[in-house]
């Protein structure tokens, strides 16, 4: 199985990257790992929340192949502790998937066809981030969860 994150704009703060480079350097001794950041979209302070929501939206649809299994990175998503979130990656994996897509949107969240296009959504906090934040934490979360499932020492209970 291959894992990619698709995030909407570039990170401008280079600690930022240096901590997404580090922890994606480190998931490529578990699994394909494949981060994908989409352009921001151009003149959005001149758009409707509405509009900028479909061209993003419009954006991440054409990154998805059928095959691949959605899951958004939402407010309103399903909550897991680190040892939950590993159990949900296996069971991923033991279904035999090729690709398990995560997406972290834009500002106001996603288009309705996005949604539609999930086959779930995921929290990683009740608490707002930055979605600059949210990369670092997502992708530590995932090599997180493979050192739980190869029972190794970096996750403490």
């Amino acid at each position: 199985m291959q894992i990619k994150l698709l995030a909407i704009g570039k990170t401008d703060h280079t600690a930022i990257q240096q901590m997404m480079d580090e922890y994606g350097k480190r998931l490529g001794h578990y699994i394909r790992f494949d981060l994908e950041i989409l352009p921001d979209i151009k003149n959005a302070k001149n758009l409707t929340e509405a509009v900028q929501k479909e061209k993003e939206g419009q954006l991440i649809l054409k990154k998805l192949l059928p095959s691949d299994d959605l899951v958004l990175l939402d407010e309103n998503g399903k909550s897991y502790s680190s040892v939950d979130f590993s159990a949900f990656l296996q069971k991923k994996m033991n279904a035999g998937l090729k690709q398990l897509v995560f997406v972290i949107g834009g500002p106001y969240g996603f288009s309705d066809a996005v949604y539609q296009r999930a086959n779930g959504k995921l929290s990683l906090s009740k608490m707002t981030f930055s979605h600059q934040m949210v990369r670092i934490f997502f992708i530590e979360q995932l090599y997180r969860a493979f050192t739980i499932l190869r029972n190794e020492p970096y996750h403490h209970q």
